[in-house]
């Protein structure tokens, strides 16, 4: 007979011995897991802007002066051969040339070579500089998406937008062998007043009126390319603390400009970013917080923008599809730590919780400039998100399944079905927590586990390993492990699994 000390004993021990042996992880049932949606085949895509195409004063490195925002820098080469490899490593994909800068940018004539822009115009692109971009799009499969300029040199005698610029933009990209995919009249449209020399004040009325003008051109001489619209950013928490100059006139709402013309565009588009780097800090509106990089504040402010749009998007392009056109950890550049493995979290979190609502097209800002850049635009090496999205490229495909139940709240879980099906499952798990983590994956595995000390670190690897560019061009370090149906996560650590046998009928 056992005594009242032996049993507390007993007792005692046995709580214990549950502590230390934590209960089977549950299984995710990946052959149930319902399609929720379907993402483009280029869903992960990438800017390089305007002003990199053209050289010119773009977001300054950190450890100048306090007050300084922008810095002057030569054309990006797109013909640099490492950078090519790289970026094919993320295709097939989109590349978008646009950004503020686009706004007020001039092309030159046949012929003509300027030593400075004309009047009602900030910067020049040379004819070579464009076919460069032509290049590389054909080089490393990723169509060209773009906008137009509109500034106050694109106008005619009564002050309206002329369409010349545009026509002369896609008859080089003709002539260079290339098209161009899809545009946006103007970068983010709703913010008229960040672009030098745009008429003032700019009006939703104007942009009404030159928006059918656009179109109207558009359907005419390039029916092949996609009409985006209307590109739209920070509308749902960010823009709205941003005061604008009286003599600019007040900010557009997209509401007001999809109102006008309904039923315009092929997709609809908007940018995203949840917060301002220190660049931007004038202004007064908080910066992105580094103390913040795990949190479910700001890993779902993705979502809260998506919901503004998508909402916008119901009531005056109904069905059609949405673009997340431009995005990255912070505006003006990107904060320190977005170059580092602790946004990567946020990363892939965004194209997990985007791909669920059915975005078809998340375009990163910007594949090699700034410190927001998935490649350090100085020694063209990859940083963390660029591994991020190679991972993400070979295990996610277009299916979108809906999140297996997670064993913790720290771990974030999304689902797709493997690039070539076949019944295949792919997951990513982000562990947003110290504790490590287990999953049942149901059958036999290959994983690919990413981890970063400390976790604001440069220098990911994968699986132990330093990823990396060989001197053929090939990517190196990505060999997946094989596991045996269970996954351990270490804590703040992002795990890939393909799991070929999950026959989900979804996935057929």
């Amino acid at each position: 007979m056992m005594t009242a000390g032996k049993s507390l004993f007993a007792a005692t021990a046995l709580v214990a011995l549950s502590a230390a042996s934590p209960a089977p992880a549950p299984s995710l049932r990946l052959d149930a897991l319902p399609r929720l949606a379907t993402v483009d085949e280029r869903f992960q895509a990438y800017n390089v802007e305007m002003v990199e195409v053209t050289g010119g004063r773009f977001w300054a490195p950190y450890g100048g002066s306090a007050n300084e925002r922008y810095r002057q820098r030569p054309p990006i080469d797109l013909a640099n051969p490492r950078l090519i490899a790289l970026a094919k490593g993320l295709g097939p994909s989109l590349v978008r040339v646009s950004g503020t800068w686009a706004n007020n940018t001039y092309l030159e004539a046949p012929g003509e070579h300027l030593s400075a822009p004309p009047a009602g115009f900030v910067q020049v692109l040379t004819r070579a500089q464009w076919q460069g971009v032509v290049a590389f799009s054909k080089a490393v499969d990723a169509p060209i998406v773009t906008s137009f300029p509109v500034s106050k040199g694109t106008r005619d005698a009564d002050g309206l937008w002329n369409p010349g610029q545009a026509q002369r933009l896609l008859d080089l990209t003709r002539e260079s062998g290339g098209s161009i995919y899809a545009a946006e009249f103007f970068n983010e449209a709703n913010m008229p007043s960040a672009a030098p020399e745009m008429p003032r004040p700019y009006t939703a009325e104007n942009y009404a009126t030159e928006f059918r003008i656009f179109r109207d051109w558009a359907r005419k001489n390039a029916p092949e390319m996609r009409i985006l619209g209307h590109g739209g950013v920070g509308e749902a928490g960010l823009l709205t603390h941003i005061p604008v100059a009286a003599e600019f006139g007040a900010h557009i709402s997209s509401e007001s400009m999809m109102q006008a013309n309904p039923g315009s565009v092929d997709a609809v588009s908007y940018h995203f970013y949840g917060s301002v780097s220190q660049r931007c800090e004038g202004l007064g509106i908080g910066t992105a917080q580094k103390a913040d990089a795990l949190t479910a504040a700001w890993l779902d402010l993705t979502l809260r923008d998506h919901a503004y749009y998508a909402a916008l998007r119901d009531k005056y392009e109904p069905g059609k599809p949405m673009w997340n056109t431009e995005t990255a950890q912070a505006a003006c550049g990107g904060s320190p730590w977005a170059s580092t493995f602790l946004d990567t979290f946020r990363y892939l979190n965004q194209n997990g919780a985007l791909a669920q609502k059915g975005v078809q097209v998340v375009m990163h800002n910007t594949l090699a400039a700034s410190d927001y850049a998935l490649i350090d635009q100085d020694t063209l090496n990859p940083r963390p998100n660029y591994w991020a999205a190679v991972l993400w490229k070979r295990t996610m495909g277009t299916t979108v399944l809906a999140s297996p139940r997670s064993p913790s709240p720290a771990l974030r879980i999304y689902a797709h079905c493997l690039p070539q099906k076949n019944g295949g499952v792919g997951l990513v798990a982000l562990n947003t927590g110290e504790a490590p983590q287990r999953l049942k994956l149901g059958g036999k595995a290959t994983a690919w586990t990413m981890t970063g000390q400390p976790i604001d670190t440069r220098t990911v690897r994968i699986n132990g390993a330093e990823p990396g560019l060989s001197a053929n061009g090939e990517l190196t370090g990505l060999t997946g492990v094989a596991v045996g149906g269970n996954l351990a996560i270490p804590g703040h650590a992002i795990a890939f699994a393909a799991v070929p046998g999950a026959n989900n009928p979804a996935c057929r």
